[in-house]
């Protein structure tokens, strides 16, 4: 259950409206490492956590004061938005909000859309995806996502901050930079707790005994005259395992090639006969394809060796 509070968690106070920084400011809302994303990337890892006490109280915490962070970001863009376009002086925008939004600077669908508000989209308009967010289950693998999330996030920003002079926005982005750094450092400190607690080595590496092992400690390089041979990366020993780290060109490692078998008439692709006729396929076939594989994994598990 949440609770909301008509208080914001910080000042979203501009001295004067601003369409055209509004604009910009779309995309520390909506755009893929906007606060819709950590929002929401934090919130489903927090619902999904497997571990009851403080990493959910964690995820969770985190999580509902990126929702106040959205909160203060459409707020911020409402009063940016305020009046606009209306300063726009020529007469014909005057009588037109909507030109008036293009002359002046202004993302046209703040007037049209949402009536002078903020959207759920990046700067170009771009709707939001929830195909931006990590919610995978593996708290190592969503830390470090977090981690990546918030240095975009910190970093674009930045960016943003100096695109105004705007004493208000810049106390408000000041301290979102803020909680951006800490933000950083709470998941890499997430990240040192698992290590701690014994839930991981500090590299995911799920499955390590299927792994092949040359292949899971070398570098392979893939241009002449690399001087990658010179960084860490390429040399001593591995992070886990202690293993020693290998430099070598970038070869075949197999006999395979990269051909692909005859395709399927009925799908019309460009073809010149050369691994002779295509299997014709339809939907039932694939369904049928499906079984067959099921039936023969079953028949290794029942009888294996025959």
């Amino acid at each position: 259950m949440y609770r909301h509070t008509k208080e914001l968690q910080y000042n979203v106070k501009p001295e004067r409206p601003d369409a055209l920084f509004a604009a910009k400011l779309q995309e520390l809302v909506g755009g893929q490492f906007g606060e819709m994303t950590v929002m929401m990337q934090y919130l489903w890892q927090g619902w999904n956590c497997r571990i009851p006490g403080k990493y959910k109280d964690m995820i969770l915490d985190i999580g509902t004061e990126e929702i106040g962070h959205v909160e203060m970001l459409v707020t911020m863009m409402a009063r940016l938005l305020e009046g606009a376009p209306s300063e726009t002086q020529a007469e014909a925008a005057a009588a037109n909000p909507a030109l008036a939004a293009v002359l002046g600077g202004q993302n046209v669908q703040h007037a049209i859309v949402t009536g002078g508000a903020a959207m759920p989209t990046n700067s170009q308009g771009v709707p939001w995806n929830g195909g931006y967010i990590v919610a995978s289950g593996n708290l190592l693998a969503d830390f470090r996502s977090n981690v990546a999330a918030e240095a975009q996030s910190r970093l674009q920003t930045a960016r943003v901050y100096q695109m105004t002079d705007d004493p208000g926005v810049k106390d408000t982005l000041q301290f979102n930079l803020a909680r951006d750094t800490f933000h950083q450092q709470q998941w890499l400190l997430g990240i040192e707790q698992l290590i701690e607690d014994g839930f991981t080595d500090g590299i995911e590496d799920s499955l390590a005994a299927e792994e092949k092992d040359e292949p899971g400690r070398t570098f392979y390089s893939f241009h002449e005259g690399s001087t990658a041979a010179e960084g860490r990366w390429a040399q001593g020993t591995t992070l886990i395992g202690d293993k020693e780290i290998q430099f070598s060109p970038g070869v075949a490692l197999g006999d395979d090639v990269q051909e692909v078998p005859a395709p399927d008439p009925l799908l019309f692709a460009t073809y010149d006969g050369s691994k002779g006729p295509g299997k014709p396929g339809n939907a039932a076939g694939a369904y049928g394809q499906g079984a067959e594989n099921l039936l023969s994994k079953a028949k290794e598990k029942l009888t294996p060796g025959e």
